[in-house]
């Protein structure tokens, strides 16, 4: 390897918004995430389910279109066809 075009590779903390901490190696010395393997639902091994939604966008589309958006529509009624008419 050459000298001085690699960055320094050095021990870091990775801290969760969940509280979860664990030590590493990187190139910074710190690195914050929104989510990790401790609360991330696919990880978890209870099954418990938590809803990450950092930026609002479920609450957006919610006011845009309203709560009813992905209820099933009522089919409309069935009318009987006038033999006359065919």
């Amino acid at each position: 390897m050459k000298k001085g075009i690699h960055p320094e590779y050095m021990d870091c903390n990775v801290h969760c918004g969940c509280g979860a901490s664990w030590q590493t190696r990187s190139t910074v010395k710190y690195i914050k995430v929104e989510i990790c393997s401790t609360c991330h639902p696919f990880f978890r091994a209870d099954g418990a389910h938590k809803f990450v939604d950092a930026l609002g966008r479920v609450d957006r589309f919610t006011k845009k279109f309203g709560s009813d958006y992905f209820a099933k529509a009522t089919p409309p009624p069935k009318t009987k066809l006038d033999p006359h008419r065919l």
